[in-house]
C-alpha cells in the first residue's frame, strides 16, 4: 500500500502518516509471520496488554483501524493482521467460511505465543471475533492446540448475529463507479470524493481479494457460522461499539448483541456510519480505552 492511498483513507494528505505518528514499516510491519505456512501481514506497536484487531469484509489492518492504533499503543501493545485471504496477507484458494477465519487465527496467536489478550473486531471482523471467543470457552477446549482464550471483547458494528444476505450477491467493485458504493459505510458522504473513491479503487485493485470476497458471501455454509443463539456462552467482559446511523448493519443488531451477550455494554456512536474507528475514531477510543484499561 502506498503512502498516497493512506493519506487518502486517514485524511492526513500525502504520507502514510496517522496524526502525528509515521509508520516505520521496518519496525512494525512483518511479512514473516506463518500461520499454517500461509503468511500474514502486520502491524504490531507498543507494550502492555496485548490488544488484537480484526478487520472488517474486503478490508485491511491499516484501513480499518489506522486511526486508532497509535493511541492504543499507547498504553497496550496492538497487534493489527491482514485476515487471511485479504489485503497483502496471503490468499490460499478454498472455501472461505468463518470457521476459516477463527482456525487461522487461533494458529497465528499460537505461534505469536499470545495467551493473554483482548479481542476486537469490526464488521466482518467483529463476527470472527464473537465466533472465536465462544469456541476458547468451551469444555473441550483443551490440549497442545487449544485456542488461547482471550479477556475481553470488543464488537464494532459486527456482522453475525443474524444473517442479513437475504439471498442476495454482494458486488464485487470492478469500476470506478461500482468503489463509490463505499461511501455507504460513511455517515459523512462528503468525505467520499472523486480523489478518495480513486483511491479506494486503487486499494481493492492492489489488495487482490475479489475471490476472496465473492467465495465467502456465496458459501452455503456462512449461515451456520451465524452467532446470534450462541452468544449466551460468551462470559468475557464485552463492549459493543455501534455507529448510530450504520447503513450496513443496523443499529438493532447491535442492541441484540447487547442483550444476548451477558453483561455486554453498548455504546452508540451518535452521527456515524459502519466504521467507528475510521470515522469517528476520538469517539470510539473514549469508549475503549476506559475498557480495556
Amino acid at each position: 500500500m502506498n503512502s498516497t492511498i493512506l493519506g487518502a483513507i486517514f485524511g492526513e494528505g500525502n504520507g502514510a502518516q496517522i496524526g502525528s505518528w509515521k509508520l516505520d514499516r521496518s519496525k512494525n510491519r512483518e511479512r514473516s509471520n506463518e500461520c499454517q505456512k500461509k503468511r500474514k501481514n502486520v502491524v504490531r506497536l507498543g507494550s502492555g496488554s496485548t490488544v488484537v484487531l480484526l478487520h472488517g469484509f474486503g478490508g485491511q489492518a491499516m484501513s480499518d483501524w489506522g486511526r486508532v492504533i497509535r493511541p492504543l499503543s499507547q498504553g497496550h501493545r496492538v497487534i493489527a493482521l491482514d485476515q487471511i485471504g485479504f489485503g497483502e496477507s496471503d490468499k490460499p484458494l478454498v472455501d472461505y467460511s468463518i470457521q476459516t477465519f477463527v482456525d487461522f487465527l487461533g494458529e497465528f496467536l499460537r505461534t505469536l505465543g499470545v495467551k493473554q489478550f483482548s479481542l476486537a473486531g469490526e464488521s466482518l471482523g467483529g463476527w470472527i471475533a464473537a465466533s472465536y471467543s465462544i469456541q476458547p470457552l468451551a469444555p473441550g477446549n483443551t490440549g497442545q492446540y487449544a485456542l488461547a482464550k482471550p479477556e475481553r471483547l470488543i464488537l464494532a458494528d459486527a456482522l453475525g448475529q443474524s444473517d442479513l444476505r437475504s439471498g442476495s450477491s454482494h458486488p464485487i467493485a470492478g469500476s470506478l463507479r461500482e468503489s463509490a458504493g463505499i461511501a455507504i459505510i460513511f455517515h459523512d458522504k462528503s468525505r467520499v470524493t472523486e480523489d478518495f473513491v480513486r483511491h479506494h479503487f486503487e486499494i481493492q485493485l492492489k489488495a487482490n481479494d475479489g475471490a476472496t470476497q465473492r467465495s465467502l458471501w456465496s458459501n452455503p455454509q456462512l449461515a451456520s457460522g451465524i452467532v446470534g443463539d450462541r452468544l449466551v456462552d460468551i462470559t468475557i467482559p464485552t463492549l459493543i461499539v455501534w455507529g448510530a446511523n450504520d447503513e450496513v448493519i443496523p443499529l438493532a443488531q447491535g442492541r441484540e448483541y447487547a442483550a444476548k451477550i451477558p453483561h455486554a455494554k453498548l455504546v452508540i456512536i451518535p452521527d456515524c456510519g459502519h466504521v467507528p474507528p475510521l470515522e469517528k475514531p476520538e469517539a470510539f477510543l473514549s469508549a475503549v480505552i476506559p475498557f480495556l484499561n
